[in-house]
């Protein structure tokens, strides 16, 4: 019997199934990674937006994560919507258990540019869960968000994925550029240099989940051993196609494909 590479989730939901767990553990099936999820929040949302929202308590975060780690390998996993600093206590405190790769996606600001998390939840996360992570995925916003500073031009975002890791010790940050103009490329800095990974702007409104997606692509790789470098750039190929394919479904933002990978290109 061939060994069973795993991946876990720890974040919010989405009930319209585009982003949060549920997208995740799409990207997850999809990558051959076996899935498993904690629920932080249980969010009622859709592709216009978030209506309402329900955090767990913090002890059954807790049990969760135990019940998984104690009976489960965890082989990589990757954090999302953390809404406060007693939920990034309990991870923070189960995380040493775990010898895995971490890769945060710092939920930290609605489309809107409304901050998701207070003030003191994002020092604690800065100082105390930063540290952890193999790989951090902040969009421009989260970026700017994190470091108290205006990510403008390609120059700040290679600046912005470095500050992140020398700052506060993350492994390594990958900044995505979905928000500038031209082709989307996004910086990795891997603790030494500065990496790109550049793909054609895809002309659509679908891109419900495409974070959730990236950064759950980059776990699913991790888990299976995939190098960093090398699971970042096959991630990107995934969320570009997932895009690519993206559904127009719904009267907002539309999700992206998590099955694109099985289309065959038209000759």
């Amino acid at each position: 019997m061939s060994k069973v590479s795993t991946a876990l989730t720890i974040a919010g939901t989405d009930p319209s199934g585009g982003a949060g767990i549920q997208a995740d553990l799409k990207t997850f099936q999809e990558l051959k990674s076996y899935g498993m999820s904690v629920v932080t929040s249980v969010v009622s949302q859709n592709t216009t937006g978030v209506k309402d929202v329900h955090h767990l308590p913090v002890e059954f975060i807790k049990s969760q994560l135990e019940a998984v780690s104690s009976d489960m390998p965890v082989h990589a996993f990757k954090t999302g919507m953390i809404a406060n600093m007693d939920m990034m206590k309990v991870i923070a405190e189960w995380i040493p258990e775990i010898s895995a790769p971490y890769v945060m996606d710092p939920v930290m600001v609605a489309t809107s540019g409304d901050p998701l998390i207070e003030e003191e939840s994002r020092s604690y996360l800065r100082e105390h869960l930063l540290p952890l992570t193999a790989i951090v995925t902040p969009n421009i916003p989260e970026a700017e968000f994190l470091l108290d500073a205006q990510v403008e031009s390609i120059e700040d975002m290679k600046q912005a994925a470095e500050q992140i890791c020398t700052r506060f010790g993350a492994g390594a940050a990958l900044i995505k550029g979905g928000h500038m103009e031209g082709d989307a490329v996004d910086f990795l800095f891997d603790g030494s240099s500065i990496l790109e990974f550049r793909s054609r702007r895809i002309n659509t409104k679908n891109t419900h989940g495409t974070g959730c997606t990236y950064a759950a692509a980059i776990t699913a790789l991790l888990s299976q051993g995939v190098a960093l470098e090398q699971a970042v750039s096959q991630a990107k190929q995934f969320v570009t196609k997932a895009i690519q394919y993206s559904f127009d479904l719904g009267k907002g933002s539309g999700p992206t494909n998590h099955f694109a990978g099985r289309v065959k290109e038209e000759e």
